[in-house]
């Protein structure tokens, strides 16, 4: 499979700066924006496919199959929430229950007073304060430099190494314990949005348009995260409510968590035409066996299995067995799924509307069938669906 094939023109409106939830409209009236309130994180749009009959469904239907349509007499579509008429008892939804960290600080490099940006990816040594970062503008960032977190503050961190081109490695010189050093250092962070949002520049004014919210670090965060490790949030789960969850575990659904602590990796650019030569970073993951025992149980039984996000889907193909069931695991996988591929594993998926040429896009074509997902691709940019981690999303079903 080669790259250009999942090149597309995605138009600017259609990339989601914010989530479902508090995403700004245009006011013709007074010509500025504002917030709109809206019911909850499931409300966003839900596209269906179904692989054996490669039927896509976007609108909300009667007993009789008959699309719904509002006062206006236009089509409803249908809403994630609407995922519950296509799950019953049995199934099981498999989330991702990392939880994402503050990792994006700023700092002043002593003597310049340069501003830096330090993205913390991962705690190296408690003991010795080192953590794992990549900083920017790097050409000014060389070892043994100081950088300093807070005006007269006492948070200070040394460069000891440099690991790739932007990659750094700091120590924290910082003398208290750790929890409380942790909890110091993550007060003065940010929520790790991708820079595709906090980097976005309105196409008319030709400025940044997406300021830094209170709401970030909540609204990426899904609301059952449990351990701590990603600079990146598993988009797709984003969409579930407790509300949505709560009405699940009433339809007999249950949930089985594993964990992945998603890194840089989906956002890295792929540089290489032939996908069979690109190489993933590796990314720390973990399968429990209750986890197991759910999954392997609505498996042997032909319920659905339903992987919610492509980092899930990289922890389940990395732990299922020859047999098809899943494995305890804990360590590292580097596993790159585009198409074609064989899925092992789950029966079903929920993804994310992804930008072109994006790692996500590529394992859900792989999951879905290229051909049909590419369609959905396209009839998701006419009717206006949202693009990226806070974007709409598409329930791929065996049929």
């Amino acid at each position: 499979m080669k790259l250009s094939q999942f090149k597309f023109n995605l138009p600017d409106e259609l990339v989601a700066l914010y989530p479902v939830q508090r995403r700004t409209k245009f006011s013709e009236a007074k010509d500025k924006r504002r917030w709109v309130a809206l019911p909850g994180r499931d409300e966003s749009r839900l596209m269906v496919l179904h692989k054996e009959s490669e039927k896509i469904e976007m609108f909300k239907t009667n007993e009789k199959g008959e699309t719904l349509t509002d006062k206006k007499g236009n089509p409803q579509y249908l809403t994630f929430r609407d995922i519950l008429k296509y799950f019953g008892e049995g199934d099981v939804i498999i989330l991702n229950d990392t939880k994402v960290f503050p990792a994006r600080l700023y700092a002043n490099k002593e003597k310049t007073d340069a501003k830096i940006e330090v993205f913390l990816l991962r705690e190296l040594s408690e003991e010795m304060r080192l953590w794992d970062v990549l900083v920017e503008p790097a050409r000014k960032i060389r070892i043994g430099n100081k950088l300093f977190f807070e005006d007269n503050g006492p948070m200070v961190a040394e460069v000891i190494d440099n690991t790739t081109s932007r990659g750094r490695t700091l120590r924290f010189l910082y003398d208290c314990e750790h929890e409380d050093f942790k909890k110091e250092l993550y007060a003065l962070g940010e929520a790790p949005l991708p820079r595709y949002i906090i980097d976005h520049v309105n196409p008319k004014t030709r400025k940044h348009d997406r300021p830094v919210s209170e709401f970030d670090i909540e609204d990426y965060q899904t609301t059952f995260a449990a351990k701590e490790g990603a600079v990146t949030a598993p988009f797709t789960a984003l969409h579930f409510s407790r509300e949505l969850q709560k009405r699940l575990e009433i339809a007999g659904v249950e949930c089985a968590y594993v964990t992945m602590h998603c890194g840089l990796a989906y956002f890295s650019p792929i540089e290489v035409e032939d996908l069979s030569k690109h190489k993933m970073d590796s990314e720390d993951i973990e399968v429990t066996k209750e986890a197991c025992d759910i999954v392997n149980k609505a498996k042997a039984d032909g319920h659905l299995v339903c992987s919610v996000g492509s980092s899930v889907l990289r922890v389940t193909e990395t732990a299922v067995g020859t047999d098809g069931m899943l494995k305890e695991y804990k360590g590292w996988t580097n596993k790159f799924i585009f198409p074609p591929y064989d899925i092992a594993m789950s029966n079903s998926m929920i993804a994310n509307f992804y930008h072109p040429e994006s790692i996500p896009l590529m394992s859900a074509a792989a999951f879905g069938g290229y051909d049909l997902v590419m369609e959905a691709y396209k009839m998701a940019i006419e009717n206006g669906y949202m693009f990226g981690c806070f974007g709409d999303s598409m329930l791929i079903l065996p049929d």
